[in-house]
């Protein structure tokens, strides 16, 4: 007997039929859950940021529906920053590099408009905080209870060009 290989994984934009998917993906996760987000905010939050241009990147195989989310929020603050508000990977896809490929399809599209690359982390998540700094992501500093009571947040940020070929903001 052989074994089908299982299809594989690109990343690309997300398209307006992949939005509840995405809403159904971000409700099931323990951490958003810790946030109280609900399939229906999640869905609202989504169409505000596809509606303002923010980048859905979502990781999938041909004609399956998405396992995995980036999500960039573009800005000319902090001398061409972008935001990254979350980095999700379905729960039985982790642990097999999509997060680092969602990842470097964050950059990338960051990297056309933006010189760094920010974002946040809860302060007890190690295992992020790790997989962040592994790749190039420096802790610059602490907010309590920033985005819901009794949760601290990490800030991290990244380079994405050198000093001397940032683009102008």
């Amino acid at each position: 007997m052989t074994r089908r290989r299982p299809a594989a994984i690109q990343i690309d934009l997300a398209r307006p039929t992949d939005l509840p998917t995405l809403a159904h993906l971000m409700a099931e996760s323990p951490l958003l859950r810790r946030y109280g987000t609900t399939a229906s905010a999640a869905r609202r939050a989504l169409v505000r940021g596809w509606r303002s241009g923010d980048h859905l990147l979502v990781a999938r195989a041909a004609g399956a529906p998405p396992v995995g989310l980036a999500w960039v929020i573009g800005s000319r603050i902090l001398t061409g920053a972008a935001y990254l508000r979350l980095l999700l990977v379905a729960e039985g896809r982790r642990r097999g590099g999509l997060g680092a490929r969602l990842l470097a399809a964050a950059e990338a599209v960051s990297r056309k408009t933006a010189n760094h690359l920010f974002l946040l982390v809860t302060t007890d998540n190690a295992g992020a905080r790790r997989f962040y700094e592994r790749r190039g992501y420096r802790h610059v500093g602490d907010h309590a209870a920033f985005a819901r009571p009794g949760l601290d947040e990490a800030l991290y940020q990244k380079s994405l060009r050198p000093y001397g070929r940032r683009r102008p903001v």
